[in-house]
Protein backbone atom coordinates (compact mmCIF):
# COMPACT_ATOMS: atom_id res chain seq x y z
CA UNK A 1 0.00 0.00 0.00
CA UNK A 2 2.79 2.68 0.64
CA UNK A 3 4.06 1.92 -2.20
CA UNK A 4 1.19 2.34 -4.29
CA UNK A 5 0.83 5.55 -2.37
CA UNK A 6 4.40 6.57 -3.44
CA UNK A 7 3.57 5.63 -7.19
CA UNK A 8 0.55 7.87 -7.05
CA UNK A 9 2.60 10.97 -5.81
CA UNK A 10 5.49 10.71 -8.23
CA UNK A 11 3.21 10.39 -11.13
CA UNK A 12 0.90 13.33 -9.17
CA UNK A 13 4.53 15.53 -9.39
CA UNK A 14 5.03 14.57 -12.73
CA UNK A 15 1.80 16.32 -13.70
CA UNK A 16 2.41 19.04 -12.08
CA UNK A 17 6.01 19.64 -13.12
CA UNK A 18 5.01 18.99 -16.90
CA UNK A 19 2.05 21.29 -16.52
CA UNK A 20 4.56 23.85 -15.70
CA UNK A 21 6.67 23.36 -18.26
CA UNK A 22 4.20 24.01 -20.69
CA UNK A 23 2.61 27.37 -19.31
CA UNK A 24 -0.21 25.93 -17.57
CA UNK A 25 -0.76 28.34 -14.21
CA UNK A 26 -2.89 25.68 -12.63
CA UNK A 27 -3.18 22.10 -12.22
CA UNK A 28 -5.72 20.01 -10.40
CA UNK A 29 -7.44 16.88 -10.32
CA UNK A 30 -10.75 15.77 -9.51
CA UNK A 31 -12.78 12.18 -9.71
CA UNK A 32 -15.49 11.99 -12.55
CA UNK A 33 -18.45 11.29 -9.85
CA UNK A 34 -17.94 14.63 -7.94
CA UNK A 35 -20.08 16.87 -10.18
CA UNK A 36 -23.87 15.48 -9.35
CA UNK A 37 -25.50 18.28 -9.35
CA UNK A 38 -24.55 19.65 -12.81
CA UNK A 39 -26.54 17.27 -15.04
CA UNK A 40 -29.52 18.43 -13.33
CA UNK A 41 -28.50 22.27 -13.62
CA UNK A 42 -27.38 22.07 -17.38
CA UNK A 43 -31.22 19.88 -17.90
CA UNK A 44 -33.11 23.35 -16.03
CA UNK A 45 -31.00 25.55 -18.58
CA UNK A 46 -31.89 23.65 -21.74
CA UNK A 47 -35.38 23.07 -20.61
CA UNK A 48 -35.91 26.96 -19.96
CA UNK A 49 -34.43 27.43 -23.40
CA UNK A 50 -31.39 29.29 -22.00
CA UNK A 51 -29.37 27.91 -24.55
CA UNK A 52 -30.94 29.58 -27.63
CA UNK A 53 -30.00 28.02 -30.62
CA UNK A 54 -27.16 26.21 -29.60
CA UNK A 55 -29.03 22.84 -30.10
CA UNK A 56 -26.12 20.67 -29.72
CA UNK A 57 -26.00 21.23 -25.96
CA UNK A 58 -29.34 19.42 -26.01
CA UNK A 59 -28.20 16.75 -28.00
CA UNK A 60 -25.33 15.86 -25.74
CA UNK A 61 -27.00 16.71 -22.72
CA UNK A 62 -26.68 12.88 -21.28
CA UNK A 63 -23.25 12.81 -21.85
CA UNK A 64 -22.67 16.49 -20.82
CA UNK A 65 -23.18 16.22 -17.10
CA UNK A 66 -21.20 13.28 -16.28
CA UNK A 67 -17.56 12.57 -17.74
CA UNK A 68 -18.11 8.53 -17.27
CA UNK A 69 -20.91 8.58 -19.45
CA UNK A 70 -18.60 10.01 -21.80
CA UNK A 71 -15.48 7.29 -20.94
CA UNK A 72 -16.60 4.55 -18.67
CA UNK A 73 -12.96 4.37 -18.46
CA UNK A 74 -12.22 7.48 -16.77
CA UNK A 75 -10.80 7.26 -13.11
CA UNK A 76 -9.31 10.79 -13.03
CA UNK A 77 -10.30 14.24 -14.23
CA UNK A 78 -6.96 16.51 -14.25
CA UNK A 79 -7.85 19.90 -15.03
CA UNK A 80 -5.93 22.61 -16.24
CA UNK A 81 -5.66 26.27 -16.41
CA UNK A 82 -4.27 29.19 -17.94
CA UNK A 83 -4.34 32.59 -17.65
CA UNK A 84 -5.25 35.33 -20.13
CA UNK A 85 -5.42 38.29 -17.89
CA UNK A 86 -5.40 41.51 -20.28
CA UNK A 87 -2.79 44.44 -19.16
CA UNK A 88 -5.71 46.66 -18.97
CA UNK A 89 -9.26 46.98 -18.64
CA UNK A 90 -10.69 45.83 -21.81
CA UNK A 91 -14.15 48.33 -20.94
CA UNK A 92 -12.04 51.13 -21.38
CA UNK A 93 -12.61 50.86 -25.36
CA UNK A 94 -16.25 50.82 -24.87
CA UNK A 95 -16.69 54.59 -25.02
CA UNK A 96 -14.25 54.56 -28.02
CA UNK A 97 -17.56 53.87 -30.56
CA UNK A 98 -15.22 54.48 -33.49
CA UNK A 99 -13.25 51.23 -32.78
CA UNK A 100 -14.24 47.63 -32.26
CA UNK A 101 -14.54 46.01 -28.88
CA UNK A 102 -12.88 42.33 -29.57
CA UNK A 103 -13.17 40.23 -26.19
CA UNK A 104 -10.11 39.81 -24.71
CA UNK A 105 -9.53 35.41 -25.26
CA UNK A 106 -9.97 36.47 -29.33
CA UNK A 107 -7.25 38.94 -29.28
CA UNK A 108 -4.19 36.65 -30.60
CA UNK A 109 -4.21 32.52 -31.32
CA UNK A 110 -7.03 30.61 -30.76
CA UNK A 111 -6.55 29.12 -27.32
CA UNK A 112 -7.67 25.99 -28.11
CA UNK A 113 -4.93 25.59 -30.83
CA UNK A 114 -2.40 26.75 -28.23
CA UNK A 115 -3.59 24.60 -25.30
CA UNK A 116 -4.45 21.45 -27.11
CA UNK A 117 -1.00 19.84 -28.34
CA UNK A 118 0.87 20.80 -24.53
CA UNK A 119 -2.01 18.78 -23.40
CA UNK A 120 -1.33 15.86 -25.52
CA UNK A 121 2.49 16.09 -24.26
CA UNK A 122 2.05 16.26 -20.63
CA UNK A 123 -0.94 13.36 -21.57
CA UNK A 124 1.59 11.20 -23.53
CA UNK A 125 4.15 11.94 -20.51
CA UNK A 126 1.17 10.53 -18.06
CA UNK A 127 0.65 7.49 -20.28
CA UNK A 128 4.45 6.75 -20.25
CA UNK A 129 4.69 6.72 -16.52
CA UNK A 130 1.67 5.37 -15.79
CA UNK A 131 0.60 2.80 -18.10
CA UNK A 132 -3.37 3.22 -19.08
CA UNK A 133 -5.35 5.58 -21.39
CA UNK A 134 -5.72 8.99 -21.77
CA UNK A 135 -7.92 11.54 -23.52
CA UNK A 136 -7.32 15.03 -24.15
CA UNK A 137 -10.45 18.38 -24.37
CA UNK A 138 -10.44 21.53 -24.22
CA UNK A 139 -13.58 22.84 -25.06
CA UNK A 140 -14.46 20.02 -28.19
CA UNK A 141 -16.32 17.61 -26.20
CA UNK A 142 -19.75 17.23 -24.22
CA UNK A 143 -17.47 18.03 -20.75
CA UNK A 144 -18.63 20.49 -18.06
CA UNK A 145 -15.01 22.23 -17.48
CA UNK A 146 -16.63 24.84 -15.37
CA UNK A 147 -18.21 22.48 -13.03
CA UNK A 148 -15.22 20.50 -12.55
CA UNK A 149 -12.41 22.85 -12.39
CA UNK A 150 -15.09 24.21 -9.32
CA UNK A 151 -14.63 20.61 -7.97
CA UNK A 152 -10.93 19.99 -8.44
CA UNK A 153 -10.41 23.11 -6.36
CA UNK A 154 -8.78 25.91 -9.66
CA UNK A 155 -11.58 28.29 -8.16
CA UNK A 156 -15.33 28.64 -8.48
CA UNK A 157 -18.25 29.40 -10.58
CA UNK A 158 -19.21 32.98 -9.73
CA UNK A 159 -23.15 34.32 -10.14
CA UNK A 160 -21.75 35.11 -14.07
CA UNK A 161 -21.28 31.40 -14.30
CA UNK A 162 -18.15 31.58 -15.37
CA UNK A 163 -15.17 30.46 -13.07
CA UNK A 164 -13.23 32.83 -10.57
CA UNK A 165 -10.08 32.42 -9.23
CA UNK A 166 -8.46 33.90 -5.68
CA UNK A 167 -5.08 33.71 -7.93
CA UNK A 168 -6.24 34.81 -11.73
CA UNK A 169 -9.76 36.15 -11.20
CA UNK A 170 -11.52 35.22 -14.10
CA UNK A 171 -9.48 35.31 -16.93
CA UNK A 172 -8.45 31.62 -17.14
CA UNK A 173 -8.77 29.18 -19.98
CA UNK A 174 -9.36 25.42 -19.26
CA UNK A 175 -8.86 22.42 -20.66
CA UNK A 176 -8.56 18.58 -19.00
CA UNK A 177 -7.12 15.49 -19.55
CA UNK A 178 -8.98 11.97 -18.75
CA UNK A 179 -6.88 9.41 -17.69
CA UNK A 180 -6.81 5.50 -15.90
CA UNK A 181 -4.73 6.58 -13.39
CA UNK A 182 -6.30 6.61 -10.30
CA UNK A 183 -5.06 9.61 -8.75
CA UNK A 184 -5.68 11.61 -5.24
CA UNK A 185 -7.88 14.19 -5.90
CA UNK A 186 -7.62 18.36 -4.58
CA UNK A 187 -10.20 19.71 -2.43
CA UNK A 188 -12.66 21.52 -3.90
CA UNK A 189 -12.93 25.43 -3.86
CA UNK A 190 -15.61 27.25 -1.70
CA UNK A 191 -18.10 30.00 -3.42
CA UNK A 192 -16.26 33.25 -2.17
CA UNK A 193 -18.94 35.62 -4.26
CA UNK A 194 -20.29 36.63 -1.05
CA UNK A 195 -22.89 39.43 -1.52
CA UNK A 196 -21.46 40.91 -4.52
CA UNK A 197 -23.11 41.14 -7.42
CA UNK A 198 -21.27 43.32 -9.75
CA UNK A 199 -20.47 40.98 -12.72
CA UNK A 200 -24.84 40.54 -12.56
CA UNK A 201 -25.14 44.39 -12.48
CA UNK A 202 -22.45 44.96 -15.56
CA UNK A 203 -24.59 43.44 -17.66
CA UNK A 204 -25.64 45.69 -20.60
CA UNK A 205 -28.19 43.43 -21.86
CA UNK A 206 -29.74 42.23 -18.46
CA UNK A 207 -29.05 38.26 -19.17
CA UNK A 208 -28.89 37.01 -15.47
CA UNK A 209 -32.50 36.55 -14.29
CA UNK A 210 -30.75 35.40 -11.24
CA UNK A 211 -27.27 35.02 -9.65
CA UNK A 212 -26.03 31.76 -11.09
CA UNK A 213 -27.94 31.96 -14.22
CA UNK A 214 -27.21 33.01 -17.35
CA UNK A 215 -30.22 33.21 -20.14
CA UNK A 216 -27.65 32.92 -23.27
CA UNK A 217 -30.26 34.46 -25.67
CA UNK A 218 -29.78 38.21 -23.88
CA UNK A 219 -25.84 37.84 -23.68
CA UNK A 220 -23.80 39.70 -26.12
CA UNK A 221 -21.64 36.99 -26.27
CA UNK A 222 -23.99 34.47 -27.57
CA UNK A 223 -25.66 37.14 -29.76
CA UNK A 224 -22.44 37.87 -31.65
CA UNK A 225 -21.45 34.73 -31.69
CA UNK A 226 -23.00 31.57 -31.41
CA UNK A 227 -26.52 33.24 -33.31
CA UNK A 228 -25.94 33.26 -36.70
CA UNK A 229 -29.37 35.19 -37.99
CA UNK A 230 -29.64 38.93 -37.66
CA UNK A 231 -29.51 40.29 -33.66
CA UNK A 232 -32.64 41.67 -32.53
CA UNK A 233 -33.66 44.82 -32.38
CA UNK A 234 -34.22 45.08 -28.46
CA UNK A 235 -30.45 44.32 -28.03
CA UNK A 236 -28.75 46.22 -30.83
CA UNK A 237 -28.19 49.67 -29.37
CA UNK A 238 -26.90 48.35 -25.62
CA UNK A 239 -24.19 46.08 -28.20
CA UNK A 240 -22.38 49.49 -28.71
CA UNK A 241 -19.30 48.53 -30.29
CA UNK A 242 -18.84 45.06 -28.84
CA UNK A 243 -17.93 43.12 -32.23
CA UNK A 244 -16.97 39.75 -31.23
CA UNK A 245 -18.31 38.66 -27.32
CA UNK A 246 -18.63 40.30 -24.25
CA UNK A 247 -15.95 41.34 -21.41
CA UNK A 248 -17.93 43.16 -19.12
CA UNK A 249 -19.19 40.71 -16.60
CA UNK A 250 -15.80 39.03 -16.36
CA UNK A 251 -14.07 42.43 -16.08
CA UNK A 252 -16.32 43.61 -13.46
CA UNK A 253 -15.40 40.60 -10.62
CA UNK A 254 -13.40 42.34 -8.02
CA UNK A 255 -11.43 39.51 -7.48
CA UNK A 256 -9.44 40.38 -10.85
CA UNK A 257 -7.44 42.80 -8.87
CA UNK A 258 -5.18 39.59 -7.94
CA UNK A 259 -4.99 39.12 -11.59
CA UNK A 260 -1.93 38.85 -13.93
CA UNK A 261 -1.26 39.79 -17.24
CA UNK A 262 -0.76 36.65 -19.28
CA UNK A 263 2.51 35.37 -19.03
CA UNK A 264 2.00 33.34 -22.89
CA UNK A 265 2.58 35.34 -25.69
CA UNK A 266 0.51 33.53 -27.41
CA UNK A 267 -2.60 34.79 -25.93
CA UNK A 268 -1.21 38.75 -25.57
CA UNK A 269 -3.23 40.86 -27.93
CA UNK A 270 -2.39 41.47 -31.49
CA UNK A 271 -1.50 45.14 -31.81
CA UNK A 272 -3.92 45.50 -34.62
CA UNK A 273 -6.85 43.55 -32.56
CA UNK A 274 -6.46 46.17 -29.60
CA UNK A 275 -8.85 48.51 -31.04
CA UNK A 276 -9.48 48.12 -34.42
CA UNK A 277 -10.79 51.20 -36.44
CA UNK A 278 -15.06 50.15 -37.65
CA UNK A 279 -13.89 51.60 -40.79
CA UNK A 280 -10.63 49.28 -41.84
CA UNK A 281 -13.30 46.44 -40.52
CA UNK A 282 -16.26 46.87 -42.51
CA UNK A 283 -14.36 46.82 -45.57
CA UNK A 284 -13.20 43.70 -45.48
CA UNK A 285 -14.45 40.87 -48.03
CA UNK A 286 -14.30 37.50 -47.51
CA UNK A 287 -10.11 37.10 -48.51
CA UNK A 288 -9.65 39.43 -46.61
CA UNK A 289 -11.22 38.36 -43.17
CA UNK A 290 -9.97 35.10 -43.42
CA UNK A 291 -6.55 36.63 -43.80
CA UNK A 292 -6.97 39.12 -40.82
CA UNK A 293 -8.20 37.28 -38.86
CA UNK A 294 -6.23 33.63 -39.62
CA UNK A 295 -5.24 31.88 -36.56
CA UNK A 296 -7.88 34.25 -34.33
CA UNK A 297 -11.38 32.76 -32.97
CA UNK A 298 -12.92 35.28 -34.51
CA UNK A 299 -12.61 33.26 -37.80
CA UNK A 300 -14.38 30.74 -36.69
CA UNK A 301 -17.96 32.97 -37.56
CA UNK A 302 -17.33 33.60 -40.66
CA UNK A 303 -17.08 37.03 -42.90
CA UNK A 304 -20.93 37.63 -42.74
CA UNK A 305 -21.88 37.64 -39.16
CA UNK A 306 -18.84 39.50 -38.44
CA UNK A 307 -19.85 42.03 -40.81
CA UNK A 308 -23.01 41.89 -39.27
CA UNK A 309 -21.79 42.80 -35.67
CA UNK A 310 -19.54 45.91 -36.85
CA UNK A 311 -22.31 47.16 -39.23
CA UNK A 312 -24.54 47.18 -35.26
CA UNK A 313 -21.01 48.83 -33.85
CA UNK A 314 -21.18 51.32 -36.92
CA UNK A 315 -24.90 52.48 -36.04
CA UNK A 316 -23.91 52.60 -32.63
CA UNK A 317 -21.11 55.25 -33.37
CA UNK A 318 -22.62 58.16 -34.45
CA UNK A 319 -19.98 58.46 -37.12
CA UNK A 320 -21.51 59.87 -40.70
CA UNK A 321 -17.94 58.95 -42.19
CA UNK A 322 -19.20 55.69 -42.30
CA UNK A 323 -22.31 55.94 -44.27
CA UNK A 324 -20.69 55.38 -47.76
CA UNK A 325 -19.45 52.17 -46.44
CA UNK A 326 -22.62 51.04 -44.75
CA UNK A 327 -24.30 52.40 -48.36
CA UNK A 328 -22.26 50.00 -50.44
CA UNK A 329 -22.94 46.97 -48.17
CA UNK A 330 -26.38 47.63 -49.38
CA UNK A 331 -25.52 45.18 -52.23
CA UNK A 332 -23.39 42.59 -50.66
CA UNK A 333 -24.50 39.08 -51.21
CA UNK A 334 -25.38 38.11 -47.96
CA UNK A 335 -29.33 39.14 -46.67
CA UNK A 336 -27.61 39.00 -43.00
CA UNK A 337 -25.00 41.62 -43.92
CA UNK A 338 -27.91 43.46 -46.30
CA UNK A 339 -30.22 43.37 -43.42
CA UNK A 340 -27.69 45.06 -40.95
CA UNK A 341 -26.39 48.08 -43.23
CA UNK A 342 -29.72 49.17 -43.40
CA UNK A 343 -30.13 49.09 -39.43
CA UNK A 344 -26.65 51.21 -39.60
CA UNK A 345 -27.78 53.75 -41.51
CA UNK A 346 -31.43 54.02 -40.23
CA UNK A 347 -29.09 55.36 -37.32
CA UNK A 348 -26.31 57.42 -39.29
CA UNK A 349 -28.46 59.30 -41.64
CA UNK A 350 -31.27 62.03 -41.26
CA UNK A 351 -34.65 59.99 -41.68
CA UNK A 352 -35.03 62.28 -45.09
CA UNK A 353 -32.80 61.00 -46.87
CA UNK A 354 -33.02 57.16 -45.35
CA UNK A 355 -36.28 57.61 -46.50
CA UNK A 356 -35.14 59.12 -50.03
CA UNK A 357 -32.30 55.74 -50.14
CA UNK A 358 -35.34 53.08 -48.96
CA UNK A 359 -37.75 54.44 -52.16
CA UNK A 360 -34.97 52.82 -54.10
CA UNK A 361 -33.85 49.97 -52.87
CA UNK A 362 -36.67 48.68 -51.23
CA UNK A 363 -37.55 47.91 -55.05
CA UNK A 364 -34.23 46.31 -55.55
CA UNK A 365 -34.39 43.81 -52.43
CA UNK A 366 -35.23 40.40 -53.22
CA UNK A 367 -35.16 39.12 -49.46
CA UNK A 368 -38.00 38.96 -47.06
CA UNK A 369 -35.78 39.50 -44.05
CA UNK A 370 -34.21 42.67 -45.66
CA UNK A 371 -37.47 44.11 -46.13
CA UNK A 372 -38.67 44.00 -43.32
CA UNK A 373 -35.64 45.55 -41.53
CA UNK A 374 -36.38 48.58 -44.48
CA UNK A 375 -39.83 48.72 -43.16
CA UNK A 376 -39.31 48.38 -39.44
CA UNK A 377 -35.81 51.35 -39.62
CA UNK A 378 -38.65 53.53 -41.55
CA UNK A 379 -41.24 53.14 -39.11
CA UNK A 380 -38.65 54.45 -36.23
CA UNK A 381 -36.52 56.82 -38.27
CA UNK A 382 -40.35 58.47 -39.04
CA UNK A 383 -41.08 58.47 -35.13
CA UNK A 384 -37.18 59.97 -34.61
CA UNK A 385 -38.10 62.60 -36.90
CA UNK A 386 -41.90 63.47 -35.06
CA UNK A 387 -39.92 63.55 -31.54
CA UNK A 388 -37.21 65.63 -32.81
Amino acid sequence: MRTLTSEVEKLRALIDREAERAGFDVVAVTSPDSIPLAPARLAQFVAEGFHGTMGWMEETLERRGDPSALWPEVRSVIVLAMNYGPDHDPRDLLARRDRGAISVYARNRDYHDVMKGRLKEIAGKIVAKAGGDVKVFVDTAPVMEKPLAEAAGVGWQGKHTNLVSREHGSWLFLGSIFTTADLMADEREADRCGSCRACLDACPTNAFPAPYRLDARRCISYLTIENKGPIPLEFREAIGNRIYGCDDCLAACPWNKFAQVASEAKLAAREDLREPSLADLVALDDAAFRSFFSGSPVKRIGRDRFIRNVLVAAGNSGDPALVEQARGLLSDGSPLVRGAAVWALSRLMSAWDFASLANVALEMEGDAGVCEEWRQALGNSRQEEIRG
